[in-house]
């Protein structure tokens, strides 16, 4: 009964020498891959900064070696190399508003007004060069702003919408809900001139004549005056077969009582100066002059309100 416990005791310390055989060997491997890795990572990092901190010292001998050279293309490369690069102490020489300065000057001229409006945006920003140079480039900046809203705004004339916003985008930025802008107002006027429009069609569809006419005055936009041409024309010769209609039942017939002819027109041309709109201004003076408005199949007419018997 002594042996099994006198064999469980001698087989503990084999487990323990098997278990420090199996593990003392990979323990000091670790240490030195740990150090090598650090060392490794270290060394690579170094590197890079050493790199970078030599490139952004041969950056400003480059950059003004290509506008030297007229090279503005490397020279604006070399500008934004040496932008990224300024965390490390260099300052920006002026050589890189120099380029910026003849490089949006050549965009400009060439049509690319986004690249060019960009670059002497950041010229601006910069606040680079003499107090004269600096005016000047907010000068140039404003002028060529002044240019793009001009000739957004006679394409917009031309009914050219869409041309109008892409040339205001580089100016405006992205597409805002807050509205403000010269791009949000033409998009407003120009579908207020539209719904307008397509309401003044339905009028004439129903044969409505002065409140079409009254939506045709609405129309504030010359390519939409235009477009509309021929539904005013259509509109002001029913009005005036309605006009002679009126007159010829009141000097023509005894039986119906209609008030129309210079009387009437005179009423509404008063009320038209006054503000009112066509419609409202046949509305009321028709009821002004002791008339109501009276339909007879397409046409309004104002007939006189009869007066009751005792």
């Amino acid at each position: 009964m002594k042996r099994p416990s006198t064999h469980a005791g001698a087989s503990r310390p084999n487990s323990i020498e098997q278990n420090h055989h199996l593990f003392d060997p990979v323990a000091p491997l670790r240490h030195p891959l740990l150090r090598l890795w650090l060392v490794g990572t270290i060394g690579v990092v170094l590197t890079i900064a050493v790199g970078a901190f030599w490139w952004e010292k041969q950056l400003p001998g480059r950059l003004k070696q290509a506008a030297e050279a007229n090279d503005l293309d490397a020279c604006l490369r070399y500008s934004e190399q040496l932008a990224a690069l300024q965390w490390l102490g260099q300052t920006t020489p002026e050589e890189q508003a120099i380029c910026r300065r003849r490089q949006s000057q050549r965009l400009w001229e060439r049509g690319d007004t986004a690249s060019a409006l960009k670059l002497q945006r950041q010229l601006v920003l910069s606040d680079r060069g003499t107090p004269t140079q600096r005016q000047a480039d907010r000068d140039t900046l404003a002028i060529w702003q002044r240019q793009l809203r001009e000739r957004a705004l006679e394409l917009f004339r031309d009914g050219e919408l869409d041309a109008a916003i892409a040339l205001l985008l580089p100016m405006e930025g992205q597409p805002s809900d807050r509205g403000g802008r010269l791009s949000d107002t033409l998009r407003e006027t120009w579908n207020r001139n539209r719904v307008e429009y397509e309401r003044t069609e339905e009028l004439i569809e129903a044969e409505r004549w002065w409140e079409a006419l009254d939506s045709l005055n609405r129309l504030d936009h010359p390519w939409w005056q235009n477009h509309a041409t021929a539904q005013q024309r259509t509109v002001l010769e029913a009005i005036e077969r309605l006009r002679m209609t009126q007159e010829h039942h009141q000097h023509g017939s005894s039986d119906t009582d209609v008030i129309g002819g210079a009387l009437l027109d005179g009423e509404v041309q008063r009320l038209l100066l006054d503000g009112l709109s066509p419609w409202e201004a046949f509305q009321t003076a028709c009821d002004s002059l002791g008339g109501s408005i009276e339909e007879d199949g397409p046409e309004s007419f104002c007939q006189r309100r009869g007066t009751e018997g005792p």
